[in-house]
């Protein structure tokens, strides 16, 4: 059972070629997990930058909805802006 020079030789050159394998795979990997987290984190971000800007679009075209009608207009003129017609009075309260 004794090992000539040859065999352990061989021995050595085997174990270093599939130590250095497992090596490059595991290096493969685990760039492969960083990259897969980090994107999985981009996906939320911009899952949440979505939803903002679905809610965003929705008050806006509740806005314009709004802004169509001339009542309102005048209304929000006459709050925001001060605006009076003629012969009328501004009261400001505070």
């Amino acid at each position: 059972m004794r090992k000539t020079k040859k065999e352990k030789k061989r021995l050595i050159a085997i174990s270093l070629i599939i130590v250095g394998l497992i090596a490059s795979l595991v290096s493969s990997v685990s760039k492969d997990w960083v990259s897969i987290l980090a994107n999985k984190k981009e996906i939320a971000e911009l899952s949440n930058k979505y939803e903002n800007l679905l809610s965003e679009e929705e008050k806006l075209k509740s806005e314009v909805t709004k802004l169509q009608d001339n009542d309102y207009v005048a209304r929000v003129a006459k709050e925001k802006y001060l605006y009076s017609a003629q012969g009328e009075t501004i009261i400001r309260m505070d």
